[in-house]
């Protein structure tokens, strides 16, 4: 009897034991990606996604501006270049070349139109895409690309 107790013992503390390692990964998967860019156009970058996209300020200083979407989905950074309080892996600015952002919206035509409306420059006009996408790009101060897009299903 003595065995058997020691038995169901052992498997209740293993059985607790696996759940809390499982309940621990889970809370380790869970990211949050903030992309950051080192520019030195912190003013261009504040006016531009906050007028132009709509985002919020989440936090600025003097050498890092955090804006967040409107529904605060997403956050993006801009960081002074060669700021002393930054180890030299994020000193150096970003080139203006090689980056993208892709944003979802609701409705990609009325957003087409009102900034068409507005004058903001379109750098790649509204079209479909064979695989489902309905996009067009417009270009942010320090030369990043923005997708704007509504997913749809790929045509047949």
């Amino acid at each position: 009897m003595k065995s058997l107790l020691a038995i169901l013992t052992f498997v209740c503390l293993a059985v607790n034991a696996g759940a809390q390692t499982a309940s621990n990964k889970q809370k380790t998967d869970k990211m949050k990606l903030n992309a950051g860019v080192i520019t030195a156009k912190l003013a261009e970058s504040k006016e531009f996604y906050t007028t132009v996209l709509g985002f919020g300020v989440t936090f600025e200083n003097e050498f890092y501006l955090l804006l967040h979407t409107p529904g605060h989905e997403a956050e993006i950074s801009f960081l002074l270049p060669g700021h002393p309080s930054q180890q030299p892996l994020f000193r150096q600015p970003f080139q203006g070349q090689g980056m993208y952002l892709t944003i979802e919206v609701e409705d990609v035509d009325k957003l087409y139109e009102d900034f068409k409306k507005k004058g903001i420059p379109i750098k790649i006009d509204i079209r479909d895409e064979p695989w489902g996408d309905r996009h067009f790009a417009i270009q942010d101060p320090n030369g990043i690309g923005i997708d704007l897009v509504k997913y749809a299903p790929p045509q047949q």
